[in-house]
């Protein structure tokens, strides 16, 4: 792959592509390659216009920005947390 930024049309496919895969990931259970390719999607679908983020499939956006962020977002303990919970066990 060219060191050349995406642009245009390949951009939004890219994207897609990497939605895809992150969805693919989370279905298959592999929470921390899932989080990874969410990650780098959300830094694609940021770079996209707003006539561009409308040409991705409605599904997809609604995962990547809402159904994942629950499960994602900055409120939740981060990947590598020793304790499941704040209770000790007897």
């Amino acid at each position: 792959m060219p060191d050349q930024p995406l642009q245009g049309d390949a951009l939004i496919k890219e994207t897609c592509r990497r939605i895809r895969l992150a969805k693919k990931l989370w279905d298959a259970h592999n929470n921390a390659a899932c989080r990874r390719e969410r990650e780098r999607a959300l830094k694609l679908y940021s770079q996209l216009s707003k006539v561009q983020k409308e040409k991705i499939p409605q599904q997809l956006r609604v995962w990547l920005r809402y159904r994942s962020e629950k499960y994602f977002g900055a409120h939740r303990t981060s990947p590598g947390s020793k304790h499941r919970s704040s209770r000790k066990r007897k």
